[in-house]
């Protein structure tokens, strides 16, 4: 019998460095639009040169893990596909009913399950990161409603307190439409009397079952939030058929 066994290769160091950073992705230790560390500081945490540092960068970038932006430092990229979101995000630029319609229904599935894991896995830290924005849209309810920046941040805390990375990247993948999403929806909800203190509820009940670990009580309220949303995108959609 003929063995055939092959060399042992060592790693190079910056082979070393580029899995301990995509150790740290695949945890959510780094969730997209992190901004890692310099190459400096890198190079010191790890105890090795600069010229291995970057070149763990360069080949994480060809990998789609990381983008730099010139002078602006390196990122955390989403994870899941782009080339399908980008054609999508410039459809929903033009606020299709329609389409705007079908987003609220994937938000249904997508954020429910994403309150759900949150009330079974949030810690203190992300509660306080919780409490922080919903007082910021507390704020801004009193001045006659908050803008879609601070909704949409509120959603993503909730996903991130979720501590399941990959759901983070989904979401992150789905970031301008999304965004677009909430923007109309408040845009449409402000025209009408009652809705800003309405929404504020929604978003505290979320917050409130979240902090009380109850599962299915966050499940259901996120799934109340966002059926009001959808039912709005289907109203629009009416108004467009007529």
């Amino acid at each position: 019998m003929t063995i055939v066994l092959k060399p042992i290769r060592p790693k190079k160091i910056s082979e070393e460095i580029v899995e301990q950073i995509k150790q740290l992705i695949s945890k959510g230790d780094l969730k997209p639009g992190d901004r890692i560390p310099s190459e400096r500081d890198l190079a010191t945490m790890l105890g090795v040169s600069r010229p291995s540092v970057r070149e763990a960068i360069m080949v994480l970038e060809a990998m789609g893990f990381l983008d730099s932006r010139q002078g602006g430092g390196t990122f955390v990229r989403a994870l899941t596909e782009s080339s399908i979101m980008d054609p999508l995000a410039k459809l929903v630029e033009k606020k299709d009913p329609e389409l705007l319609r079908s987003l609220a229904e994937v938000r249904m599935g997508v954020e429910s399950w994403s309150a759900y894991l949150a009330a079974q896995r949030a810690n203190d830290e992300d509660l306080a990161e919780l409490r922080r924005i919903y007082a910021v849209m507390e704020k801004q309810a009193a001045r006659g409603g908050w803008n879609s920046e601070v909704d949409a941040e509120f959603h993503y805390a909730i996903t991130a307190a979720s501590h399941n990375s990959l759901q983070m990247h989904v979401l992150d993948s789905i970031h301008s439409i999304l965004h677009t999403t909430i923007q109309v929806a408040l845009t449409e909800f402000y025209q009408e009397e009652g809705h800003v203190q309405l929404l504020l509820m929604h978003h505290h009940e979320i917050m409130k079952a979240i902090a009380a670990h109850e599962p299915e009580l966050a499940r259901q309220k996120m799934m109340k939030h966002l059926s009001m949303v959808e039912k709005k995108m289907a109203q629009l959609l009416e108004k467009k058929d007529k």
